[in-house]
């Protein structure tokens, strides 16, 4: 399989390896906030006393503190993706532009045009490489650099103004450019952040009220349910959870429904779409934590959900050296929320970490590609190795999350989960790999690997997730054969 397919398990994709799990190209080519490692320190928790502005026009970014605070909005577009495969705006998939977009079809804020083919696609390469580059201009580099500043010129006598920068906590050119390229892979508008848990916590705090339900993955990142269960009761707020592959509680009287598929660590998948229509048929909201499949894997806003929320930190940038969110929203009302409750408490990235994550987007495709024939390779080395007990990976036929998976996803993400005896057979399994970093979070170039439990996790002594980097195929495979056969008591 070439390592620059954006097609891995497409229907035409001859080059899939034999021991390659095949999906079928479910809807959306590209997305928990599973969010930061839990070494990871969250983003500043907002005070329990604050609320966010809900009145702020969709088109410019809320005033935070000081009049100067006004910020421009992006408008961000994107094409969508379904279950056929076809990207377009349409159901058939016919190239038309997505909702949100310019019809000048500059994707807004100048980017570039569509640059589609004449069947109206773009390829997965493609789009991660132009997102949100703006327009050709001679003696100007390709992708701006980033943009340091605090206060701007303020006009002496007019003030501050819509669309002109005014303070750098609620306007900067540079993240502005990162928010419009992930808005257009994952079809919504964005709002980038300081982490995943910045960003997970913006949707929890300024979506929920006193007397409002909101239902939690019960085997997702367990450091999201750990600050709702600590923050949320004592706003007047009502957690419960559920397993991700179910069974599924009545949904009609819940005001937000978080979901995280492939959960972290256990790998399952539910069905987006179905649990979308039963939550909103109540009135209630759909965010999905798409950190592990990222915008390429699904785009859970072409599904049915409200919010796509992540820790960018993870795959989409994928070098393992920034802390990064977002959130993305297609409702103008739940955008302007989420970008005003990020002026007021300050969460916003760094000029230059938004600056690097863009840069980074752009081998995305072939990042993701390698990753996952390596995830591939692993999962059955694994599954017949006599030190596992069981593995988990949504891409290998038998999989209990096999079928959801091939109707859902477009890719399967290189993260493995598996179990070995105990803690010291996972000792000598780390000790002897010289490739796999012991290492929390996932998604980079270097293969990493840790022990859930020692997190906090609600996981067997033995149970390790594994996030398969972009190493030569079989230099990892012999490595990690190695490690088993050293992790045998």
């Amino acid at each position: 399989m070439s390592a620059g397919s954006g097609e891995l398990f497409g229907a035409d994709d001859a080059s899939a390896p034999a021991n390659m799990a095949r999906v079928d190209e479910a809807p959306a080519d590209e997305a928990p906030a599973d969010e930061a490692p839990a070494d990871e320190a969250p983003a500043d928790e907002a005070p329990a006393d604050e609320t966010p502005a809900d009145e702020t026009p969709a088109d410019v970014a809320p005033a935070s503190e000081a009049p100067a605070d006004v910020a421009p909005a992006s408008e961000v577009g994107g094409e969508t993706t379904h279950a056929n495969g076809a990207r377009g705006g349409e159901a058939d998939g016919s190239g038309a532009r997505g909702a949100g977009a310019p019809a000048d079809g500059t994707g807004g804020d100048g980017a570039r045009g569509s640059g589609t083919r004449g069947d109206g696609t773009r390829g997965d390469g493609t789009r991660v490489v132009h997102a949100g580059v703006p327009a050709a201009v001679a003696g100007e580099p390709f992708l701006p650099s980033p943009v340091f500043g605090a206060p701007y010129h303020l006009d002496p006598v007019a003030g501050p103004q819509a669309g002109v920068n005014g303070y750098g906590r609620t306007d900067n050119p540079t993240y502005r450019s990162l928010e419009q390229a992930i808005g257009e892979l994952e079809g919504g508008e964005c709002v980038v952040f300081a982490s995943g848990m910045a960003a997970i916590s913006a949707v929890l705090l300024s979506t929920l009220r006193a007397g409002d339900t909101v239902v939690l993955p019960s085997d997702g990142y367990f450091l999201t349910r750990a600050f709702a269960t600590e923050h949320l009761p004592a706003r007047g707020v009502e957690v419960r959870t559920m397993p991700t592959p179910g069974p599924y509680p009545a949904l009609d009287d819940v005001r937000l429904l978080l979901l995280e598929t492939p959960s972290n660590p256990g790998l399952d998948v539910c069905d987006i779409a179905d649990l979308a229509a039963r939550t909103r048929a109540g009135g209630g909201l759909v965010a999905v934590d798409n950190t592990t499949p990222t915008p390429l894997g699904q785009r859970p806003l072409d599904l049915g959900a409200d919010f796509s929320v992540a820790s960018a930190t993870k795959a989409l940038t994928g070098h393992s050296d920034m802390l990064l969110g977002y959130v993305c929203a297609r409702d103008p009302e739940l955008i302007a929320a989420i970008r005003t409750w990020r002026g007021r408490t300050g969460g916003i990235p760094g000029a230059f970490e938004a600056w690097l994550a863009h840069r980074s987007l752009g081998t995305l495709d072939l990042r993701l590609a390698r990753q996952t024939a390596n995830a591939a390779a692993a999962a059955e080395l694994l599954a017949g190795h006599p030190a596992v007990a069981s593995v988990r990976w949504p891409g290998r036929a038998g999989d209990p999350a096999y079928a959801a998976a091939a109707r859902q996803m477009r890719r399967i993400p290189g993260v493995v989960t598996f179990v070995l005896a105990d803690k010291a057979a996972v000792d000598r399994f780390l000790t002897t790999s010289d490739l796999v970093f012991a290492a929390t979070s996932f998604g980079g170039l270097h293969s990493s690997a840790d022990r859930r439990a020692q997190w906090g996790d609600d996981a067997p002594e033995g149970l390790v997730r594994l996030s398969c980097g972009v190493e030569d195929t079989e230099d990892l495979i012999a490595d990690v054969r190695r490690a088993l056969d050293a992790a045998i008591a």
